[in-house]
């Protein structure tokens, strides 16, 4: 069956590949077309791609769906449609004097890769298959599409209206499951995307060198908050619960832990707890609650809270609704709030990805910067206070994939800023100038005058007087 599907992947490859180089060089109006179609595919059966992930998830809310898969999609198309022509201009470039009075030219030229492979996610199936899309077209390549077998039913649904959509070489969905994704990521690209665990991320990068294929990896970890003395805490906490409940924290840039002040700390816990009732009075029933999306998820959900509990964590379960979960059989959890967490905990060892909120305390923020700076580079950062001094200490102190300060999440939904990671928590970015630089190749090229620049510049044998006389002004 693997060799079936390997033979099949290989074909559309090349395929794919073929018409690339036969189409060069192609006009901008196609990269357009290919843009505005993904655009329309996604407008035009948003309200059916919603209904897959709700079904594929348990219960997922529509209202989210709409916000962060199709309309945050559709933002990245029309972004990419409104600056590729300023992206994708030659760059003029300077000789070395005195070449240029001599006639010579250099330049950088932004050409597409290729073929790029896009392996995507479960957590939000379309946006994170359908935004770099976006960037990969504007740059002028093809796609392969392999999205994640946990949501099943996106997947298919994807692949019927690409199919209806595009051609197969331009664009084609490969559903199936780990050894359809593991084909996917040997296969030799011209580029591979990837989001996913930072697990997951390494074997990826590791099939991706047998090819020496370029990889983009977004991948996850544990993204901090800290909050400051001076941090409005119940304002704060409503955005935590915010960023924490959105997707029930199925989010790769979901606070993963808070670290907050030692004398602040009922205080801080308050106003996350405070938070996510203002927005859920109950959670169960609740539609704009999402479920976590499978049972295995679920039970390592489950199992973070029990080993800290077991390990001597005082456990808040923020349950507004005052409902029963334990008989409840749709794979909905409340908020558990972690405190006094220590570093042997599960809970402090995983990036976590759902409705658990490990806390830390601090005497002096620097412990919390320590902390951070001993442990992988996260792919997100967040500091909330108004202190402008120690904000700015703590952001050159640290290093991370992204920042927002005084919210969460939020650096993401900026369409003119790079999204990625660093070390553990990703390589590579995409959105603004610099995704559409990710999926092209800069290519320099020099263009040399008449003149014999290299009998000018002693370069050429039988070397003598010219030759000694260039050395001495370029080693000056």
């Amino acid at each position: 069956m693997a060799d079936d599907r390997r033979e099949e992947l290989e074909r559309i490859l090349r395929l794919q590949r073929a018409a690339f180089n036969e189409s060069r060089p192609e006009p901008m109006s196609m990269r357009r077309d290919r843009i505005k179609r993904a655009m329309a595919l996604v407008k035009d059966h948003g309200e059916n791609l919603c209904k897959a992930m709700s079904a594929d998830f348990g219960n997922r809310s529509m209202h989210q769906s709409m916000l962060t898969d199709i309309a945050a999609t559709v933002g990245a198309g029309k972004h990419s449609l409104k600056h590729m022509d300023q992206w994708a201009k030659a760059e003029k470039r300077k000789v070395q004097f005195p070449l240029g009075l001599l006639g010579a030219k250099a330049e950088v030229r932004y050409e597409p890769k290729g073929v790029i492979g896009i392996l995507s996610p479960w957590n939000f199936p379309v946006n994170l298959a359908f935004a770099p899309l976006m960037q990969v077209f504007a740059a002028g390549n093809r796609a392969m599409i392999k999205p994640s077998e946990f949501t099943e039913r996106t997947s298919l649904l994807m692949k019927e209206l690409v199919e209806e959509y595009f051609t197969p070489d331009e664009l084609v969905v490969i559903t199936g499951g780990p050894e359809v994704a593991a084909t996917f990521s040997s296969l030799p690209f011209d580029h591979l995307v990837f989001t996913g665990s930072t697990a997951t991320g390494r074997r990826v990068m590791e099939a991706a060198a047998a090819n020496l294929v370029p990889v983009t990896l977004e991948l996850g970890g544990k993204s901090p908050v800290f909050m400051g003395r001076n941090a409005d805490f119940a304002k704060a906490g409503e955005r935590i619960a915010l960023g924490k409940m959105m997707n029930a924290g199925q989010i790769c840039l979901a606070p993963d832990y808070m670290y907050v002040p030692q004398d602040k700390e009922d205080e801080a816990i308050a106003g996350v707890a405070q938070g996510v009732k203002n927005m859920y009075p109950t959670l169960l029933e609740n539609d704009d609650y999402a479920s976590i999306v499978s049972d295995r998820h679920f039970e390592r959900l489950q199992g973070l809270v029990a080993d800290a509990r077991e390990k001597g964590a005082e456990v808040i379960e923020v349950n507004p609704g005052d409902e029963d979960f334990s008989n409840a059989n749709i794979r909905k959890m409340p908020l558990n709030i972690v405190r006094n967490v220590t570093d042997d905990m599960k809970v402090m060892q995983e990036e976590i990805f759902g409705p658990v909120l490990p806390v830390k305390t601090y005497k002096q923020i620097d412990e919390a910067i320590d902390y951070v700076n001993e442990h992988d580079r996260p792919l997100g950062f967040y500091y909330f206070g108004e202190d402008k001094g120690e904000q700015e200490h703590v952001l050159t102190k640290t290093i991370s994939g992204g920042v927002t300060t005084n919210d969460v999440i939020f650096h993401v939904s900026m369409e003119d800023l790079p999204f990625g990671g660093v070390g553990p928590s990703g390589m590579g970015s995409y959105h603004a100038i610099e995704g559409f630089r990710e999926f092209s190749h800069a290519r320099a090229v020099y263009h040399q005058p008449k003149i014999d620049i290299a009998k000018l510049g002693g370069f050429k044998p039988p070397f003598g007087k010219a030759t000694e006389k260039a050395i001495a002004t370029m080693m000056k």
